[in-house]
């Protein structure tokens, strides 16, 4: 049994000598870093998809009373000009599921901060602020978010995710004046969005 051991002993050195000869010393030791790095980009990757939609329980825990419109979006095609704003408005605490248009044919009521690549996708929604408040926006993907009130982008004034696995990527607050406001989306790298507003609490 003793002289069985030394022998694989030896063949093990014998092999691991000629993988040194073969691929470099330095192959062998940059070998699990490589590893390492691949398993950490993968879980990257994972922890940052989908807006918090990734690893998902199959039965999600309900949305808040105030958020409950997210679940039925009306489907809409988003305005490309200040005309066809009238046709595309929104309610409060329901969510429409927009097809957005190319940003080669959006004309803003005020260019965005990002307007977006030629590529990208973008739209412009009409909500008719019903009294003096703070309201919030939420969108379903990533974009740039914008709203406009007499011809001036308003300054937001508070930015938070959505709840985990339900769909809302960002809400973003403004602080608005009763009458029309015009919702700006840009920048956008899919073709359709789902959109909500509610007052805040």
């Amino acid at each position: 049994m003793a002289i069985g051991k030394q022998f694989a002993l030896k063949a093990v050195i014998i092999l691991s000598l000629g993988l040194i000869v073969e691929g470099g010393v330095s192959g062998l030791l940059c070998a699990p870093a490589q590893a390492q790095q691949a398993a950490q980009s993968q879980n990257e990757h994972a922890g940052h998809g989908g807006h918090g939609m990734q690893n998902c329980p199959k039965e999600v825990a309900p949305l808040p009373d105030a958020l409950k419109g997210w679940t039925g979006p009306t489907s809409v095609t988003a305005a490309a000009t200040a005309g066809e704003l009238d046709g595309i408005k929104l309610t409060a605490g329901k969510a429409v599921a927009a097809q957005l248009r190319s940003t080669a044919d959006m004309h803003y009521a005020v260019r965005p901060e990002q307007p977006g690549g030629k590529v990208s996708s973008g739209g412009m929604f009409a909500f008719d602020v019903p009294a003096a408040g703070t309201y919030r926006v939420m969108l379903g993907s990533r974009a740039w978010l914008d709203v406009v009130q007499d011809g001036k982008t308003i300054v937001s004034s508070g930015h938070n995710r959505g709840p985990a696995c339900s769909g809302i990527g960002k809400m973003v607050d403004f602080p608005l004046v009763a009458g029309r406001a015009v919702i700006e989306v840009s920048g956008s790298g899919k073709p359709d969005m789902t959109l909500m507003v509610i007052p805040t609490p």
